[in-house]
């Protein structure tokens, strides 16, 4: 079948798919199913079989339960309320106060999670209350909390790197040192954006608080302390090479349940509660990396991704042009589908075309996080906004409103990291040269 026909046909099973409410797995294995038996020799039910295998038998995807159990964990401890109350003493003297205890929130959480909606929730629960009644602007306390928790997908250990990782077989370890620093800079835009703002409109800022004195700064400190060893724990025995990326998450998990157990967070009920919360999340991605798995080889069989890498390479685009044109395609396909089904899903069909140009595969994965983090904060399939909404009551195009602003801070980094690519491939090839 010509291609000209064969696209659109895949195109409407996909959406009509996902319109029927049907779980993104079945969606993309339906996809797959179809392109089979229309354009392959290949019997689909033997490919099937070998690439849901093949796809999921991947040692790097151990690494994926384990560090969404250490999330779980935390989330039902008492480490990410004193973390909040811990962050408080340090921001008091900042433009802008309490209000940059969301992003440092998030992005210390995230550090431990890896998760966005877990980091938008057990953060969101802690803080907007605590804003609202100390008087803060509501407008700026859920923007910065919607765009502060998309921080849960870059800083590692990040779940959809995890994913990206095992869907192009690319090193785990590097993606995760690649997204540090982009990291640490969207955090910086961040807290930049809310000193402006708070300058610009100090009439809607609250009464200053009295100063902590310097048994308050020093008890914040301590209680900061079991986050951040846990998170150097973490991230630094996989730079230093002691851990692999699966070892480390057991380091992770052993060391959430001792800091839970050793603080009184955490019963033995939480605990079963966070196991089978975190089984269910795993068997979720699973199903949809299995799906993707088989269409991934179905697309391959239709010959669409070469015919599009083709098409792109007539166009004669440059890298940043090319970038642009996907950094709008990856915003449009946020607005109906969730981020790690985004990655599964266009993966294949863009990284070899995305090489073909000369751009590295590492890059690419933390370039490719940071537009599916702007998904995260756009209607109507926003699960940041969902979250949100959750937790406020507020509707989701108002919440969407006030992201703009964070929304606009992500699009900044991305053309930041594009024009200064080393900025994610520093950490990780000074882990290589050693």
């Amino acid at each position: 079948m010509e291609i000209a026909t064969l696209a659109p046909i895949l195109l409407g099973v996909l959406f009509g798919t996902l319109a029927l409410g049907l779980w993104v797995g079945f969606a993309l294995i339906a996809v797959g199913l179809v392109a089979m038996i229309l354009a392959a020799p290949a019997p689909a039910e033997l490919v099937f079989a070998t690439k849901v295998w093949g796809g999921l038998s991947v040692w790097g995807l151990t690494a994926l339960p384990m560090f969404i159990w250490m999330g779980e964990i935390l989330v039902r401890s008492r480490l990410s309320s004193d973390m909040f109350s811990g962050l408080a003493p340090f921001t008091a003297r900042l433009p802008g106060r309490l209000l940059h205890v969301n992003v440092l929130a998030c992005g210390l959480f995230a550090a431990v999670s890896g998760s966005s909606a877990a980091t938008t929730a057990t953060i969101g629960r802690m803080s907007l209350p605590e804003l609202k009644s100390r008087g803060y602007d509501e407008r700026m306390a859920i923007g910065s909390l919607a765009g502060a928790g998309t921080f849960g997908f870059l800083i590692p250990p990040s779940i959809i790197l995890i994913v990206y990782g095992a869907a192009t077989e690319q090193s785990i370890a590097r993606l995760f040192l690649a997204g540090v620093m982009p990291g640490a800079l969207l955090a910086g835009l961040f807290v930049g954006w809310i000193m402006i703002w708070s300058l610009l409109n100090a009439d809607r800022m609250p009464v200053a608080e009295p100063p902590t004195d310097r048994r308050e700064a020093l008890g914040a400190m301590a209680r900061l302390l079991p986050v951040v060893a846990l998170i150097v724990a973490v991230i630094g025995s996989i730079y230093l090479g002691i851990a692999s990326p699966t070892e480390a998450a057991v380091i992770g998990v052993t060391g959430a349940i001792l800091l839970a157990w050793t603080t009184g967070g955490l019963s033995l009920h939480g605990l079963a509660d966070s196991l089978r919360a975190a089984t269910l999340t795993t068997c979720m991605i699973a199903f949809i990396l299995a799906g993707a798995s088989f269409l991934t080889v179905a697309m391959g069989y239709t010959g669409i991704p070469r015919e599009l890498a083709r098409m792109i390479g007539e166009m004669g685009l440059s890298q940043y042009q090319l970038l642009a044109m996907l950094t709008l395609f990856f915003i449009i396909m946020g607005m109906f589908l969730d981020g790690i089904s985004i990655v599964v899903l266009t993966v294949s069909i863009f990284l070899p075309m995305v090489t073909a140009a000369g751009i590295d595969p590492i890059w690419f994965g933390v370039f490719l996080v940071l537009v599916v983090e702007m998904s995260q904060i756009t209607p109507p399939v926003g699960f940041n906004l969902f979250v949100i909404q959750t937790i406020t009551g507020r509707d989701i195009f108002a919440i969407a409103r006030y992201a703009i602003p964070f929304f606009l801070l992500l699009v900044l980094a991305t053309a930041i990291l594009s024009v200064f690519p080393q900025i994610a491939l520093w950490l990780p090839s000074t882990m290589m040269s050693r």
